[in-house]
């Protein structure tokens, strides 16, 4: 997982929301985007996840435009 100061620390399970960190971008863990750069490959290297919406907003990254749009409009 993926804390507010954006370093990553373990945990036994994953959180809701995930994240790509190159991207500085989160959504909901069955987004069709994000299945689909998973199945492509280098993708998953670079996967966080977060325990919640909130700390992902903190650690610095921004909604996914597909999985999240209202988010992603404000």
């Amino acid at each position: 997982m993926c804390g507010p100061d954006g370093k990553p620390y373990a945990d036994s399970a994953p959180g809701a929301p995930g994240g790509h960190r190159r991207g500085r971008l989160y959504g909901r863990l069955g987004c069709p985007s994000a299945l689909r750069a998973v199945a492509r490959g280098p993708y998953a290297a670079h996967r966080v996840f977060f325990p919640d919406e909130a700390t992902a907003i903190a650690a610095g990254y921004r909604p996914c435009a597909r999985c999240l749009p209202a988010q992603y409009a404000r």
